[in-house]
């Protein structure tokens, strides 16, 4: 699980705010998925030019994430490690993709259901508990 940070809290709730509005999503474009979604709030860039980086890699996130390399030089992967520097693992990229981490879906309001893939309200669901879920760990990490 993400490791919780307030940068990270922010980052999940502006996202969720941003597809709340009428943002452009598409879950087979890079820049305007789930994860596009983030790495527009993280790294403040378009989602075409979120899309052309991805491209440049092999597959969807998961695959992108999965092949991540910290140190290859290749713009994909400075994406990627804003998500990680921000508190992200690999794998919870590969479930944001996704909408199925099982603790998030365990802090939804009204308990676990299975989310949907393209369909932005499950997306905004999903942002919104688990930013509420990573909330929790803020006190304790303060004190």
């Amino acid at each position: 699980m993400a490791r919780a940070s307030v940068v990270l809290v922010t980052a999940l709730r502006k996202t969720a705010a941003r597809l709340t509005s009428t943002a452009p999503y598409a879950w087979g474009h890079h820049g305007q998925c789930n994860c596009g979604h983030l790495v527009q709030t993280l790294c403040n860039l378009p989602p075409a030019r979120i899309h052309e980086i991805a491209l440049e890699g092999d597959g969807d996130w998961e695959m992108l994430a999965n092949a991540y390399c910290p140190s290859s030089g290749h713009a994909i992967d400075d994406l990627l490690s804003a998500l990680v520097d921000a508190g992200l693992t690999t794998d919870d990229i590969c479930h944001l993709e996704r909408l199925d981490d099982p603790a998030v879906l365990a802090a939804l309001p009204g308990g676990h259901r299975w989310l949907r893939r393209n369909v932005r309200e499950d997306a905004v669901a999903y942002l919104e508990a688990w930013a509420d879920l990573l909330e929790r760990d803020l006190p304790a990490i303060a004190a």
